[in-house]
């Protein structure tokens, strides 16, 4: 585990924290993990405990139906006792946050699982935004490049980027998301010509399909086929910049991340 933590697991989020970690640091995290959540001794990790501030959970019982996927928080009203309308209230009010949507019924385009890349409060693309959400210094970076005559090998990956990579590279691909912001090292900025110029497309490939150890880059392999991987890697050089056709031996390109 103390391996693990020092030094990432390939092909994983897993990344290193040798280099913001101690020694005795991460000794201490492996201890903590093995005494509190593999041997269940540690009561202050149960997350909804009065130690962590959630004194008499008791009273959001009417919601627990509902975070814990019981009744699908799509269901009719009318299909719904008064109490349980009265714990859906308060789980949309004040749980859906963390628990997300929960279970739903009907999987539909209402419920797109994509998250966004900053904290949520109430922000949507398709109404003007409002005062907190579209002030955000991150909401920019969430706009994807409007490029009208793409190929089909690029359409398919324009759509597989931004459904997959957008989450840490932002739509932008500069990595300036709010989740690529607090990443360390930092998703790369797929804009920056100091940072792609000497990227080659077979490298960008194999980085996507075998991800970077000591890194949140994981391996996409197991997700992504070999065409869905080719398709992304001619987006990115199409939308964000060029790749070099040369052997990566040749060009000498970098992608930390």
């Amino acid at each position: 585990m103390i391996d693990s933590v020092a030094h990432g697991r390939s092909g994983t989020a897993m990344m290193a924290f040798s280099t913001l970690l101690t020694d005795e640091d991460i000794a201490l995290v492996v201890d903590f993990v093995r005494g509190g959540f593999m041997r269940g001794a540690a009561v202050g990790t149960y997350y909804h405990t009065p130690e962590n501030g959630w004194d008499n959970h008791e009273r959001y019982q009417a919601a627990f139906p509902f975070a814990l996927g019981e009744i699908p928080i799509d269901t009719p009203g009318e299909q719904l006792t008064p109490e349980q309308r009265a714990g859906l209230r308060l789980f949309l009010s004040a749980c859906i946050t963390c628990h997300d949507r929960a279970r739903v019924s009907d999987q539909g385009p209402l419920w797109d699982a994509r998250a966004v890349s900053f904290p949520r409060g109430g922000f949507s693309f398709r109404r003007p935004a409002d005062a907190v959400s579209g002030a955000t210094s991150y909401a920019r970076h969430e706009v994807a490049p409007t490029i009208g005559d793409l190929s089909d090998q690029e359409k398919r990956g324009e759509g597989l980027f931004q459904a997959n990579c957008a989450f840490c590279h932002a739509a932008d691909g500069t990595g300036g998301g709010w989740i690529g912001r607090f990443l360390e090292p930092h998703p790369r900025d797929l804009t920056d010509p100091a940072v792609m110029g000497g990227m080659t497309r077979d490298r960008l490939i194999a980085v996507i399909r075998d991800g970077l150890p000591g890194t949140t880059m994981s391996a996409w392999r197991s997700v992504l086929g070999a065409g869905d991987i080719d398709a992304i890697a001619s987006y990115v050089n199409r939308a964000f910049h060029p790749l070099s056709t040369e052997p990566s031996g040749e060009a000498g390109g970098q992608l930390s991340r």
